[in-house]
């Protein structure tokens, strides 16, 4: 599929309630986890009773569960427990390669027929068909429209089709072939070539080492159609698949026509045992170091690998949860470290998580500064050694229990308006791994039950199993030209011992008792108050000028979500300012606000579900975030506090610079990073605003330019309009609104943002960047100008991008099997001036660049003198509506429709128009729409070439 997702993150993520949440069992389940006895305890926790499961006599596992989030859709997960490690050698990568193979020709949908017939559905190839395969699973999803009896009749069809009914055709296999090759090119690098060196030694030379997903060049080249369908035959059988069925439908008949369609699927006459590897704990320890010439900084991580903990029962839950306080308090003292005046390294940090092959690992990083590798390693190993030795404080537990405790209630409140994603992952966890899924009032209640409990000696009794000497790994990674200076074994060995040795201090857990606002607003007044009944909006003015569009919706019960914006941003600075008025908002974000500190400000947010951030953007300056309504005031509180209360650390400010300059050190080593910097200059036409990010650059950031610069932004709030939309009591925000925002400064200047006259130059341009050694190259191909801003031209100017992306999918991927995922997006603006940009893109062969770049542009000129397909067209609309079904459910659209439209002076109507807009759109609108937008007058053709292109 477009988005394989066939990669191993070593980046462990936690078990330790990773779940979604869902509805309520009966009181009498929760009293029986209550029940507190050690027998209930080792019990497995039950299933969540709002869904249906079962199991067919052939094997197969079905869950079913009625949810209405979003309505009118219904998502299907088509599980396998097969994956790459049942491979033998001679099919490597033909788990990930039948995966391909199921989206290209199966029983009731031959060749590429499955996906037309979706996309005329209304179901996007990529961002909702999808598919992964993993070591031990692959999964197929399909979310689709659900009021449709034609469809969903279709849509179970599809997955009884990808059980077993894939027709595995031998020219389509051959065409395959190409396409997963460049999904292969794709990952090629410094991380896949240092990652070739490291698997075997982390993952203890086991099978995992030997089945990466992806697979081989030499199977996926040579493999004869007999071997894939000899794993197809041999895996995929009921025994091991699941349906997972969520969303707006009638259970009773969906488990009927599920029982019905899904019966027959027959096992082997041969079934061969499905073995579950693991990787063993040799009791040894392990050390490899592994530099590469693209690669940009110095990392020294180390595994300690044991047994996983498993998530079955109320007793494992309950540990889950003390690892889960673990991880908090241990995140915490790392982040601490992090907004240090001169953080020690560039990235570093500590957790217990999941590892693969029935392993966690408790693991520890650090990204060096150039040249301060044992310096950032120590520091790092500092804190966990200190944790070791002196464990929590009761102080840092009880914020941690707050914290914890105040997420199960945010997802708690949030359990009638669950996505049906979210309960489609939980599910498929259980089946997979038997991970318990029993709900979200049960999991809250356990919480509830189990939190005030957990002594402070349980957490800190994990590092005693966990913090070890044996089993442990230790990888350093590094570019090239510091190999020599790579420290041996034996160094960092020495490293550990000595921190080991060191007279280390207990943590010292400061909290600050002031107010977080060193100053009470002064409150102002709403002077008026209108009501738009049709938008369901109401809009106040308040007494300093500034606007509030309030939206009330039900689409959440516990969320609420803002923005403010006013003109201005870094277009009123000149270009010697402009590297501190960029950065102004983020640094000083970052110093705190009030009366606190960094630090402090995190320690004071702990239990409280809400974000604030300032931000000044080039045209614009202003605040977003989100908040539950209980937490609303706080919020308000951070508004005004970054408003008006800034905070100006010099020490921060010099380890910020600092980190930043170590960070760039290395950055000419990534030929993506030199492409992206390369693409951005010549499309802002090497504007210094646009060029890359530099020492240089650095240099010219001053504190008190910068402190000032943010100063100015925000001193005049009389030109913002704050938009807030989600479970808004209207009555009861109004007092928050007089106090934190009508209190807020206003000098009434009329401040608007200046034309910088950067935008893509005109004319025709091609440009090659020659670095790396991978024989991959990235094609950008750009058209721009002038553009006709309405809403109906942008729907046009959507239709066109669209039509021509299907066709490039058709063609340089699905006929010539060039490419994996070929794209193209388009962008238009009001402001400063009206422009669009087209984009396409692909990743390719270097000696087919040249090819597919014709294909493309033969498809284009096929649009401008005929028009796309018809079926295209409507592609294209049943996609528009049926996302719009949905978008139009989310706070998340609201926000920044309504935001958007204020800040381009439209309509807020506009939406009113959007259908009629839409079914305006004809094969002649879309070719008259190609021929001015895609002329070719300005066309610019970028492409990253391996460094030994150059020479030919």
């Amino acid at each position: 599929m477009k988005n394989i997702k066939s990669t191993i993150l070593l980046a462990s993520v936690s078990l330790a309630l990773s779940w979604s949440f869902q509805a309520a069992p009966t009181w009498a389940q929760v009293s029986q986890v209550k029940a507190t006895t050690k027998a209930a305890a080792e019990k497995n926790l039950p299933l969540d009773p709002a869904v249906r499961t079962g199991k067919l006599p052939n094997g197969f596992t079905y869950y079913i569960r009625h949810n209405e989030e979003p309505k009118k859709r219904v998502t299907f997960y088509l599980a396998n427990k097969i994956g790459s490690v049942l491979e033998d050698d001679s099919q490597r990568g033909l788990a990930h390669f039948m995966e391909h193979m199921s989206f290209n020709g199966t029983k009731h949908f031959p060749k590429n027929e499955l996906v037309s017939y979706l996309q005329k559905s209304g179901v996007r190839f990529g961002a909702d068909l999808n598919a992964y395969t993993s070591f031990d699973e692959t999964v197929y999803q399909l979310p689709i429209p659900s009021d449709n009896p034609e469809i969903l009749k279709n849509g179970i069809q599809i997955m009884r089709d990808w059980a077993q009914d894939a027709t595995l055709d031998p020219t389509e296999i051959d065409k395959e072939r190409g396409v997963v090759l460049e999904e292969k090119r794709l990952g090629k690098g410094a991380q896949e070539r240092m990652q070739r060196a490291y698997l075997p030694v982390i993952l203890n030379h086991s099978r995992y080492s030997l089945r990466l997903p992806i697979g081989t060049d030499e199977v996926l080249n040579n493999f004869k159609p007999e071997t894939i369908k000899r794993f197809y035959h041999d895996w995929y059988r009921p025994d091991l698949q699941a349906l997972i069925v969520v969303g707006d439908i009638d259970v009773n008949e969906m488990e009927k026509t599920v029982k019905a369609k899904f019966s027959d699927l027959k096992k082997p006459a041969v079934e061969k045992p499905r073995t579950k590897y693991t990787v063993p704990l040799t009791g040894q320890n392990q050390f490899i170091a592994i530099t590469d010439k693209e690669m940009t900084v110095t990392v020294a991580q180390v595994f300690m690998k044991q047994p996983a903990l498993d998530l079955h029962t109320a007793s494992q839950y309950r540990q889950s949860i003390i690892r889960g306080l673990f991880n908090r308090m241990s995140g915490a003292r790392y982040a601490e470290i992090m907004r240090q005046a001169n953080p020690p390294y560039l990235q570093g940090g500590a957790d217990l998580s999941g590892f693969l092959g029935g392993l966690d690992t408790y693991s520890v990083y650090a990204v060096a500064k150039p040249g301060e590798l044992e310096k950032g390693f120590k520091t790092a190993w500092r804190e966990t050694e200190r944790i070791k030795r002196f464990g929590f404080t009761q102080t840092e537990l009880d914020r941690a229990k707050q914290s914890f405790l105040s997420d199960m209630e945010a997802a708690l409140k949030e359990k009638n308006k669950t996505n049906s994603d979210s309960y489609v992952n939980e599910y498929l966890q259980y089946f997979l791994k038997g991970t318990a899924a029993p709900g979200i009032s049960f999991e809250y209640d356990l919480v509830k039950n189990d939190l005030p409990g957990i002594a402070l000696s349980e957490v800190n009794a994990i590092t005693k199993t966990s913090i070890k000497s044996t089993n442990r790994d230790v990888m350093l990674l590094a570019p090239e030209k510091d190999k020599a200076t790579l420290p041996a074994e034996a160094v960092v060995n020495t490293w550990i011992k000595d921190v080991e040795a060191e007279d280390l201090k207990p943590y010292n857990d400061e909290v600050s008792k002031q107010p977080l606002l060193a100053n009470a607003p002064a409150a102002g007044k709403i002077t008026a108050e209108t009501k738009d009944a049709a938008l369901g909006t109401t809009t106040l003015t308040l007494s300093n000028g500034i606007k509030v569009v309030l939206k009330p919706t039900d689409f959440k019960d516990n969320e609420i979500v803002f923005s403010a914006s006013a003109p201005g941003g870094t277009s009123l600075y000149s270009d010697a300012d402009f590297e501190s008025a960029k950065n102004a908002s983020g640094m000083v974000e970052s110093f705190g606000v009030g009366n606190y500190n960094p630090t402090q400000l995190e320690k004071y947010l702990s239990g409280k579900q809400l974000s604030v951030s300032p931000y000044i953007s080039e045209r614009t300056q202003g605040v977003s975030g989100s908040s539950t309504p209980k937490d609303l005031e706080t919020a308000f509180e951070l508004i005004y506090g970054y408003l008006t209360e800034p905070r100006k650390d010099a020490d921060l400010f010099q380890g910020i610079i600092t980190s930043s300059k170590a960070g760039l050190a290395n950055r000419l080593n990534d030929p993506n990073a030199v492409f992206q910097d390369t693409l951005s200059a010549v499309l802002g036409n090497h504007n210094v605003r646009r060029t890359g990010p530099s020492i240089a650059k650095i240099d010219q950031i001053s504190l008190d330019r910068e402190y000032a610069i943010y100063k100015e932004r925000f001193a005049d709030a009389s030109g913002m309009t704050f938009t807030f939309v989600g479970n808004i009591d209207i009555e009861k925000i109004k007092p928050l609104l007089e106090k934190y925002i009508a209190s807020l400064p206003a000098k009434n200047l009329g401040e608007q943002a200046k034309d910088l006259g950067i935008h893509i130059p005109e004319g025709q341009i091609a440009k090659n960047v020659y670095k790396g050694s991978e024989p991959k190259a990235s094609v950008d191909l750009i058209w721009s100008g002038a553009f006709e801003y309405s809403a109906a031209e942008k729907i046009q100017l959507d239709a066109l991008k669209e039509c021509l992306e299907i066709r490039l999918i058709e063609r340089l991927r699905e006929d010539e099997s060039g490419v994996y995922s070929p794209g193209a997006f388009a962008n238009n603006s009001k402001f400063p001036t009206q422009r669009y940009s087209i984009f396409v893109y692909f990743g390719c062969d270097p000696k087919n660049a040249d090819k597919l770049v014709a294909s493309t542009l033969d498809e284009i000129n096929k649009i401008k003198t005929n028009g796309p397909a018809q079926v295209n067209i409507d592609k294209w609309r049943a996609e528009s509506i049926r996302s719009r079904e949905t978008a139009v459910r989310t706070n998340g659209f609201w926000l920044g429709y309504i935001s958007g439209q204020i800040n381009d002076k439209e309509d807020l109507h506009q939406l009113d128009t959007y259908t009629k807009d839409l079914n305006s759109v004809t094969v002649e609108s879309v070719k008259a729409t190609a021929q001015k937008y895609l002329s070719g007058k300005n066309y610019i053709r970028m492409q990253l070439l391996p460094e030994a292109a150059a020479a030919k």
